[in-house]
């Protein structure tokens, strides 16, 4: 079959690799009809994430249809139509039990290298390195999926691959950042990051109330997407981040502030992403935590800092003394997908929101390789890829 394959920073290839089978009787095929670059397979591109290989089959988010099933996969049968998301669970261990998929005890296959790195790892991810259990992932024409009976999402043939797709991650994990942030009515909810999962944010904290949202980024087809969903636009590059928020609070600051860039904050007018980027250049760090410092700094006391954005290492220069005499409160994780996704569907369905505004970029598969690079420097008002193999 043919997949995009890493092969080092900066070098994704569309190669020719062994098709999947099955290996283990809760496992499925699935035939992959649509599938995405997120913006988390970037810190794979950049290299900024351990535990990688050459050739490894990325992406993560992906749907298609089942082609094969394995004999303890009870629920699912060939023909089906499903989104998979993007982490794997058995849905039997102790945290899979309390809803806790992304820490789910049984299917990360490296547990005991994660719990190294980690001190206790993590559930196993698609195409997303060692860490994480080294599974191929979705960028490909087809995915082994383990624990099949429980790792799906089910689709109607009502719904188009581009409004259900995103089910898999940006949509549940835009939802499951605005959820912890317990927002109410009175709420200012500011996002930095106006990427796929800021926008989903964005339209994620309207659903829920918020009183206003501000999303922050530097690139005008971003910043337009999110003030068509509800959000007032800051533009970093023009003015004060501090300034506007105190403006749009009466001084008082957020109550709510969500991280959506993660580890690789691309701010360069402030003197600690400066020191950022010697640091990382140099290995003494390995993420870039601008976003995190001013979220703490501007942060109403007593507020939440809820972080989607994907971190990998270390940071450092994090003013903790901030953090706790302002009495903040910090929820971040990767997503619990399958916690969030009847909802998210039958919102879609019942026409309260059409994920597919988010898309910029269709191409085919063997497009890939191109796209990361556009999307990675955000050419042509890019947003959201979907590749079709």
């Amino acid at each position: 079959m043919k997949a995009l394959c890493w092969h080092g920073k900066n070098d994704v290839r569309y190669d020719t690799v062994p098709d999947p089978a099955i290996e283990h009787p809760r496992d499925a095929i699935i035939n992959v009809s649509s599938c995405a670059i997120c913006g988390s397979d970037l810190h794979l591109y950049d290299h900024y994430m351990p535990g990688m290989s050459c050739g490894d089959v990325l992406g993560h988010e992906f749907m298609g249809e089942v082609m094969e099933v394995g004999s303890e996969t009870k629920n699912l049968k060939v023909g089906d139509r499903v989104v998979v998301p993007f982490t794997i669970f058995c849905g039997e261990c102790e945290q899979c039990q309390r809803g806790n998929y992304s820490v789910c005890e049984r299917s990360n296959r490296n547990k005991s290298l994660a719990d190294k790195v980690f001190g206790h790892g993590g559930a196993g991810l698609f195409g997303y390195s060692q860490l994480t259990g080294g599974y191929a992932g979705g960028q490909a024409e087809f995915v082994r999926v383990p624990f099949a009976d429980t790792t799906h999402i089910k689709v109607p043939d009502t719904l188009t691959d581009e409004q259900v797709l995103f089910l898999g991650d940006i949509f549940p994990t835009g939802w499951q950042a605005a959820v912890q942030c317990d927002i109410q009515p009175t709420d200012t909810v500011v996002i930095w990051g106006a990427g796929p999962v800021g926008q989903f944010c964005v339209r994620s904290a309207v659903l829920l109330g918020a009183k206003q949202v501000v999303v922050i980024d530097n690139v005008p087809e971003r910043l337009s997407m999110a003030a068509a969903g509800g959000a007032i636009p800051l533009n970093f590059a023009h003015e004060s981040v501090l300034g506007r928020l105190q403006e749009l609070t009466h001084g008082k600051g957020p109550e709510k502030c969500i991280d959506a860039v993660g580890l690789e904050a691309h701010a360069t007018r402030s003197l600690d992403s400066v020191y950022d980027r010697v640091k990382q250049a140099m290995w003494l760090e390995t993420d870039r935590a601008h976003v995190l410092r001013e979220m703490i700094y501007v942060c109403r006391p007593a507020g939440i800092l809820s972080i989607p954005g994907v971190y990998g290492g270390l940071v450092d220069k994090i003013p903790m003394g901030a953090l706790m005499n302002k009495g903040l409160t910090v929820r971040t994780g990767q997503t619990h997908v399958n916690r969030w996704t009847d909802d998210l569907l039958r919102r879609i369905d019942e026409g309260q929101i059409d994920p597919s505004f988010v898309i910029t970029h269709a191409v085919d598969l063997a497009q890939g390789p191109e796209m990361y690079q556009t999307f990675r420097d955000k050419q042509d008002g890019c947003v959201k890829v979907i590749l079709k193999p």
